[in-house]
């Protein structure tokens, strides 16, 4: 097993149509507003940017995200990443009720020296890590969502 790569999803129930979903997700340099953190975004061009991401525990990680595919008709948004991460990730925005469901998938080796020389002993505090920085992207784009 390859202790450096990872496999994630989580689930956003959101009270919003998806289309205001699919917008709000679509607009990455917003991000920093509504998802704590999400630190830094700096667009390179209309299709990259360079994300600062950093949660509970005390590193950065710091990737260039690539648009890979963005069709709102299926609310798919893909990108994919290079960096301290180097991988995949995906929204898919579906209806879900009255509001909607934004599924997040991530596929990511990490490439950053410290995590992966702590790769074993660390994994279990790194998947709580992202666990709890996906529950507070939520709860900040639930939020963002009701603002708007």
């Amino acid at each position: 097993m390859d202790w450096t790569r990872y496999r994630f999803r989580s689930l956003w129930a959101l009270p919003a149509p998806p289309a205001r979903v699919y917008d709000a997700l679509e607009r990455v340099e917003d991000y920093p507003r509504w998802w704590r953190q999400v630190r830094e975004v700096h667009r390179i061009d209309g299709a990259t940017g360079v994300i600062r991401i950093r949660s509970f525990l005390p590193y950065d990680m710091t990737f260039t995200a690539r648009e890979v595919r963005r069709d709102a008709a299926a609310g798919v948004l893909e990108v994919a990443m290079t960096g301290d991460i180097d991988g995949w990730a995906r929204w898919t925005v579906t209806a879900d009720g009255s509001g909607a469901l934004a599924r997040y998938d991530q596929v990511v080796r990490v490439d950053k020296p410290l995590l992966r020389r702590l790769a074993v002993p660390g994994r279990p505090v790194f998947r709580l890590n992202h666990r709890l920085m996906m529950r507070a992207g939520r709860r900040g784009l639930a939020a963002h969502l009701e603002a708007v």
